[in-house]
């Protein structure tokens, strides 16, 4: 993938069409799904769409008169920067509070992408209508909040405010959560697997330890790679890989520390498996909870990806460090 700062200018006009084509099919899309249910609503978004296509036109001309009628095979996916949206226009009978959340961000990148896009830009023509389109998205924003006041009751509106929310959770919560999840997850194996094979507490907390810690600096540089934050505001990088990997090593280091139980104790590993395995429970709830209340996943949904992973992972540690 390219960093944005490293796309020439003809990359940038390719990126804007081909983003910009998507966004209309999306958005017709959209229209599709809420003509029967909002008829006034799909209008609005088959608007959107039109004026979609128009970008595309301007920016279809812009390119030919400065480079030509072929474009580059480029396409958003392949730029470093873009958030990682989820295909919920495949889904059918969306809520029009998920419509309307997905228009938003939808918007508020398109937006931050062609003021990035603007600044980068040296020609003057091609910098005026960037900042244009920039301005014209910020309008395709006000018009997704104005579905939540028209059709939106007061207590969904007061929990779903902004689009910003949406952006706060992709830049703060999903790296922490991701990094938990693995913390969590990951280690469980090699931690148990361990503990069954010695039965010595000190020797089990040193791997449960290495795996934390090796898990936690793998996730952290993986999360501060993935994505700059350009183009979609999640923050500085290094700092998403921080949290990303504090949280991936605190998700180990939660069942390791039962066992500093001293082994010159009674029944010291028992006692230690037991903490470390009331631990696990609960941190597995925990990260269910926290992935079906700020990452849209129902619960029931989030509790089998996790809980029942998780204890999947943990009697595959059992029994391997059993044999």
């Amino acid at each position: 993938m390219k960093n944005f700062a490293d796309l020439t200018e003809r990359e940038v006009l390719a990126v804007a069409i081909s983003a910009e084509e998507e966004d209309s099919r999306i958005y017709m899309t959209f229209a599709e799904d809420l003509a029967e249910r909002y008829p006034e609503s799909a209008k609005l978004f088959e608007e959107m769409a039109e004026e979609e296509k128009g970008h595309r036109h301007m920016l279809l001309e812009m390119y030919e008169q400065r480079f030509g009628t072929n474009l580059p095979p480029i396409r958003r996916d392949n730029v470093r920067g873009f958030l990682r949206r989820r295909p919920i226009w495949l889904t059918k009978n969306l809520s029009l509070d998920a419509i309307r959340k997905e228009a938003g961000t939808m918007e508020f990148e398109a937006e931050r992408f062609y003021i990035k896009a603007a600044e980068q830009t040296q020609d003057v023509g091609v910098r005026r209508l960037l900042g244009d389109l920039a301005e014209a998205e910020k309008g395709h924003e006000k018009i997704a909040q104005r579905l939540t006041n028209q059709f939106l009751s007061p207590d969904v509106r007061a929990e779903e405010d902004r689009t910003r929310r949406r952006v706060f959770v992709l830049q703060y919560v999903q790296p922490g959560l991701a990094g938990l999840m693995d913390g969590s997850v990951s280690t469980l194996a090699p931690l148990f697997a361990a503990a069954f094979a010695t039965h010595q507490n000190w020797q089990t907390f040193l791997v449960g330890l290495a795996a934390s810690i090796g898990a936690g600096i793998s996730m952290g540089f993986a999360e501060a790679l993935s994505d700059d934050g350009s183009l979609t505001g999640r923050g500085s990088p290094w700092l998403r890989g921080l949290t990303c990997g504090l949280m991936t090593t605190l998700g180990g280091v939660g069942h390791t520390m039962p066992y500093l139980v001293p082994d010159t104790w009674p029944n010291a590993f028992w006692i230690a498996t037991a903490i470390a395995g009331i631990v696990v429970f609960f941190e597995l709830w925990a990260i269910a909870y926290i992935r079906a209340r700020y990452m849209d996943t129902p619960f029931l949904h989030a509790v089998f990806q996790i809980v029942l992973g998780g204890a999947i992972v943990l009697a595959v540690g059992i029994l391997i460090g059993a044999a």
